[in-house]
């Protein structure tokens, strides 16, 4: 049985995303406004009623902060119009990366940010391509996960890529990478890099063949591009014949777009859990929005979501 009425709202920066997960359901976007004052404060209000209703937010938290601060608020004034269950749905969670202290005297802002969200009012996440799957040990609060690993394998397994090596572009990707390489019968790389400082990476040594085959490098998310660029041309340098990537989020920050645009990458497949302003040719987006639609409407349901992992 449902639990009540459903209603969608969005903050500015997934409205995008909000309005097509609707259109799936075939339900109107909730009506909200959102505004900066002069000194730029956040203020957030709800046009419609939702007392007793079952309330979904989206937003992702990529940057600028002021992203994650509106869902905060969003969420603190949907507690207080009564709303029955709040459950933020976060495509894109940002900060994700500050999971653990890799050095002394260093906040784990991802454990923060888990926090607040709940603090705020959160009565449930749902989420996609978490940084570090564990990262849903760090609410207090139910999480669902979702992949998008089911659109790109579905992509991939329609392009029938022959002689295929799937690439971890790290030891912490290579659970991910396993699952693509299963799916697509395909063999497994590993990429081992070295971070000298944030946002840089040097590739090492690449285990496994890749000579002669085509690789499909798998990632969470693309920053700025540096590592995944330089594990590319490291498979090139190694006889690597096409190479193709896939990665969730396409956050491309600073010269990135530029640096995929001159590597040796034949395609990148990306999903819209950000929004998109970038124009490359070697970049395909697929959407999640459908992924996300029957996670809403299974989870107003209270029904089991697992299904939604299957690769058709």
């Amino acid at each position: 049985m449902p639990r009540s009425e459903i209603q969608i709202f969005s903050g500015r920066n997934s409205h995008y995303l909000a309005k097509e997960i609707c259109n799936y359901l075939d339900l109107p976007v909730g009506k909200n406004k959102i505004v900066n004052f002069s000194d730029g404060e956040i203020w957030a209000r709800y046009n419609d009623n939702i007392r007793g209703k079952d309330v979904y937010l989206v937003q992702s938290t990529n940057p600028p902060s002021d992203n994650l601060m509106e869902l905060l608020i969003m969420i603190d004034a949907a507690v207080r119009a009564s709303a029955e269950r709040i459950t933020a749905v976060i495509p894109y969670f940002g900060y994700a990366r500050q999971d653990r202290k890799d050095m002394p005297r260093v906040s784990i802002t991802a454990k923060l940010i888990a926090n607040l969200l709940t603090t705020a009012g959160a009565d449930r996440i749902i989420a996609m391509d978490l940084h570090a799957p564990q990262l849903q040990g760090f609410f207090d609060i139910p999480v669902d996960h979702l992949y998008a690993s089911v659109l790109f394998l579905k992509y991939f397994k329609h392009k029938r890529l022959k002689n295929l090596a799937v690439a971890a572009t790290d030891v912490g990707g290579s659970k991910r990478a396993r699952v693509y390489a299963r799916e697509l019968n395909a063999g497994l790389v590993l990429i081992d890099k070295r971070r000298p400082k944030p946002n840089v990476a040097e590739v090492m040594n690449i285990v496994g063949e890749v000579k002669g085959k085509n690789v499909l490098v798998v990632d969470d998310l693309i920053d700025t591009a540096n590592s995944f660029t330089a594990a590319v041309e490291a498979l090139k340098k190694a006889g690597a014949k096409e190479i193709f990537g896939a990665a969730t989020h396409a956050i491309l920050s600073g010269q990135a777009i530029q640096k995929i645009e001159n590597s040796s990458l034949t395609k990148l497949v990306v999903s819209n859990t950000v929004p998109s302003t970038f124009k490359s040719k070697k970049i395909e987006i697929l959407n999640v929005s459908k992924l996300f639609a029957n996670a809403i409407i299974r989870t107003n349901k209270n029904q089991s979501i697992s299904a939604l992992f299957k690769v058709e």
